[in-house]
């Protein structure tokens, strides 16, 4: 006499003060960026009388003058961060895609070649900082878009290299193998065969590549002092001798922290996969 199928455990629901710990850490997590939306939508006066206070009820007058009404190009800052951000990205996959094939599967520098590259992101950023400067400004690509698409690309270039390349070591090499039967050289595979398979961890690479380049400061504050000037040092530029402009330093923060936040995630889905089929494993 046949058995009946077992029926599937039920998960039990996770306890409520598990729930209320994970809230709470989350809440305390994001409070700064909490303050600053609320800041954003109060009134100069009450922001100055208490960071409870809302008399004067709510305004959109920080987030008008950031668009264009002060003397600050607030547009053009998000326009250079957008620049920088998907210049980097672009660059370190025209870069990190071949590189990660040739270490993987070619061999390419043996096991201390990736291990070296990937040391480098243990190294301080600032450590480049001043190299960076003086290289840059003998090149003549001192304050501009392609100084700092060059400069985030370095930094994240080892990140990149360790997600891709532990991607690659997760696809069967059969694949390959059986396209070289076919005549298919190693361009070929790479581009028309691993490349598709490859997409969870390049959007991973995408992702945090983005998020990295538009929040950097260190080297857009030392590498920028006017035309490519991105939304992080930009910001700085409402903190005068006169006096700090809360409300509409609360409304540029809101801003420049929406778009990577949106942008991250709409792909989260892609980021969790590409790492865990590649860095994590």
């Amino acid at each position: 006499m046949s058995q009946a199928p077992a029926l599937p455990r039920q998960r039990k629901p996770a306890p409520w003060w598990r729930t209320a710990v994970i809230g709470l850490i989350a809440l305390l997590i994001n409070l700064p960026l909490i303050n600053a939306l609320i800041t954003s939508f109060k009134t100069d006066a009450a922001i100055g009388l208490s960071p409870f206070s809302f008399s004067g009820g709510l305004t959109l007058d920080h987030f008008s003058a950031i668009l264009g009404g002060t003397k600050y190009n607030f547009i053009g800052f998000l326009a250079n961060s957008a620049q920088i951000s998907l210049g980097s990205v672009l660059l370190i996959m025209v870069v990190a895609v071949p590189a990660s094939y040739a270490i993987v599967r070619m061999g390419f520098g043996g096991s201390w070649l990736l291990q070296i590259i990937t040391s480098l992101r243990l190294v301080p950023a600032m450590f480049f900082a001043i190299p960076f400067f003086l290289i840059f400004s003998s090149l003549g690509v001192y304050d501009t878009i392609v100084g700092l698409v060059l400069a985030n690309a370095f930094i994240n270039l080892p990140l990149a290299l360790l997600i891709i390349c532990g991607t690659l070591r997760e696809l069967p090499v059969e694949i390959e193998e059986a396209s070289k039967i076919d005549g298919a050289g190693p361009f070929r595979s790479l581009f028309s065969i691993v490349l598709p398979l490859l997409a969870p961890g390049l959007v991973a690479v995408g992702i945090l590549v983005f998020v990295f380049s538009w929040s950097d400061y260190l080297f857009a504050v030392i590498l920028s002092a006017s035309n490519a000037v991105p939304v992080t040092v930009g910001a700085a530029f409402f903190v005068t001798s006169a006096g700090i402009a809360w409300g509409n330093l609360a409304a540029v923060t809101v801003v420049s922290v929406i778009i990577p936040l949106c942008f991250a995630f709409f792909a989260q889905r892609y980021l969790v996969r590409g790492l865990s089929a590649g860095a994590i494993k």
